[in-house]
């Protein structure tokens, strides 16, 4: 299957409501008379019956569910979330773990090519994660707002002033704690540095990082809620700077997920051979500004702007906020929160150059295989 991009809609999304009238028909129920019990004046008393206490009903135990996902948990105290620095060049993919995240974004680096920041947390045994690739101040502050613990492979002189003069939690594999990452020998250097969940956590541990903290999550909407806002929206395309780096994203109704798709192609977890999947979408528009002749970015992540949301086939236009301490979310045009669908999230941060609208694509049915 490949996205045709010429047979999508290019245009920002309009807030359509799709009207629901719900007709019910209500009847009155007819009382039923009493009956009446008539004793023969020869009957014998009969014996009274001793009532019996009614069986008290167990309360259900309490289900566990993670913050983030707002899917069931086993455990009732989930650990600090792991924010991984991904590699996502070419060459790099497909990337171990990503399935896993809760929740997965893709943001600009330097040159043109995107970098994934995984946020881990209620998957406990991811077996291998990468390949890790390197930090920058923009990333940092995305995955510190999860109070995640970074995860990377060194950095820009910006990023390490930050790192080493705020005393951050931060795990390097050229650092200190390049005991918990190692080389894939099938794969060609940078493309070959790994962890996985277990080593990452022994060595938080080992280097004094708080193993919790407390974890800004989302708000969730009931599995079989139906959206009534926005307009159809089952395919998506999303366009950062370079051919190579062409995202598309195709709705599952069965799965109820949007899968995800690399330059035409179904992106896989190598993992497990699984198909890249979210059941949130959001693209928001950044400012980004070049700073220096490598070409390394500045990213705003604070201030808001335009932002769309994808659920369940359905996109709605509205705003990405930020408020101090707080992790981005998506704002409806009525100013309050929209709710997440039980899953994970995929939030693309996009340069709002030339404009917004100009990265995003939108088909109103599926593409065709």
């Amino acid at each position: 299957m490949s996205i045709s991009m010429n047979r999508y809609v290019s245009r920002p999304v309009s807030a359509l409501v799709l009207a629901a009238v719900l007709l019910s028909a209500c009847g009155e129920e007819q009382a039923t008379p009493e009956p009446v019990r008539v004793v023969a004046p020869t009957a014998q008393p009969q014996p009274t019956e001793v009532p019996q206490p009614s069986p008290t009903a167990t309360p259900a135990p309490a289900i566990a569910v993670s913050g983030l996902t707002g899917l069931p948990v086993e455990e009732e105290s989930l650990p600090r979330p792991l924010a991984v620095m991904i590699n996502n060049a070419p060459a790099a993919r497909p990337q171990s773990g990503i399935s896993e995240a809760d929740i997965l974004y893709e943001v600009l680096a330097e040159g043109g090519i995107t970098r994934l920041i995984g946020i881990f947390q209620s998957h406990a045994g991811v077996v291998k994660i990468g390949p890790i690739r390197s930090i920058r101040p923009y990333l940092l502050d995305i995955g510190e707002s999860y109070g995640g613990i970074t995860v990377h492979a060194g950095g820009s002189p910006d990023a390490y002033a930050i790192l080493q003069r705020q005393k951050k939690a931060d795990m390097d594999e050229i650092g200190r704690a390049g005991a918990y990452f190692w080389r894939d020998k099938e794969r060609k250097a940078p493309h070959n540095l790994y962890s996985n969940a277990a080593k990452l956590r022994e060595g938080a541990v080992k280097l004094g990082y708080a193993e919790s903290v407390k974890v800004p999550g989302f708000l969730f909407h009931d599995p079989e809620y139906i959206p009534v806002e926005g307009t159809p929206a089952l395919a998506l395309g999303v366009n950062f700077l370079l051919k190579s780096y062409n995202v598309g994203y195709h709705y599952n109704a069965e799965q109820r997920t949007y899968a995800r798709w690399v330059n035409g192609k179904p992106h896989l977890d190598l993992n497990n051979n699984r198909p890249v999947e979210a059941a949130n979408i959001i693209v928001m528009g950044s400012d980004h500004k070049v700073l220096d002749d490598v070409g390394r970015l500045q990213v705003d992540t604070e201030l808001g702007g335009e932002a769309v949301l994808l659920q369940r086939g359905v996109a709605m236009n509205g705003k990405w906020s930020r408020s101090p301490g707080d992790v981005i979310r998506f704002v409806k045009k009525d100013g309050k929160e929209a709710l997440m669908f039980p899953g994970i999230t995929h939030i693309l941060i996009v340069p709002n150059s030339p404009s917004f609208s100009s990265h995003l694509e939108y088909a109103q049915a599926p593409a065709s295989p």
